[in-house]
């Protein structure tokens, strides 16, 4: 990469795993202990979907180049993501406990639902921004198949409370769209965003 590298916003183990999967090289840029980064997701009412996740994902940004500033750190393209679960115009996003992710699989049971992936990336003073929109169906959920889910700990921190990439792949009949992004990083949206402000690898 002319770059060298970039920063990657992101606490998630999945989107290193996919960074590293394309050959993109990162460095890490979490927040100070101090930053309240779960504030940047609450939902504002009425919000829709698509914007919502397209917000978070700016503010998670803007957030980062401040961060890489403030820390003195050398300059470098900042990659930040954002995953949101739409049923209609609800927004799940993670689970606030068990009972919140048994709730949601609830819901989602036996439907289809939304998968957006919102991906910013900023180079200097250029920002480049997409989202990746997907479709998920459930097969019909058990009481059972949702607290033995549930029990395995792998909703907490996943919005919708699943990983496509996890046990939740035996529920899931059908699915359209961006498979990496409905993990939590869109690759071809990636690395079109990284391209367009300069990046190479």
């Amino acid at each position: 990469m002319t770059q060298g590298f970039i920063y990657l916003a992101s606490q998630s183990p999945r989107r290193r795993q996919l960074l590293e999967q394309i050959g993109v090289r990162y460095e890490l840029l979490l927040p100070d202990p101090q930053e309240d980064s779960e504030a940047l997701e609450e939902v504002h009412p009425g919000e829709a979907p698509a914007r919502y996740v397209k917000r978070v994902t700016g503010l998670k940004l803007d957030a980062a180049v401040a961060r890489m500033q403030r820390r003195g750190l050398p300059p470098a393209p900042v990659l930040c993501s954002d995953t949101t679960v739409a049923l209609g115009r609800t927004i799940y996003g993670k689970p606030a406990d068990g009972r919140d992710a048994a709730r949601m699989l609830r819901e989602l049971s036996g439907r289809t639902h939304r998968v957006l992936t919102a991906v910013a990336v900023q180079a200097g003073r250029r920002r480049a921004e997409a989202v990746s929109d997907s479709r998920v169906s459930f097969a019909p959920l058990s009481a059972a198949d949702i607290r033995a889910y549930v029990a395995s700990g792998e909703p907490m921190g996943k919005a919708g409370a699943y990983a496509v990439q996890g046990r939740a792949a035996v529920h899931i009949r059908r699915m359209a769209g961006s498979y990496t992004g409905i993990m939590g990083l869109p690759l071809h949206e990636t690395a079109a965003l990284l391209k367009s402000v300069g990046v190479r690898w």
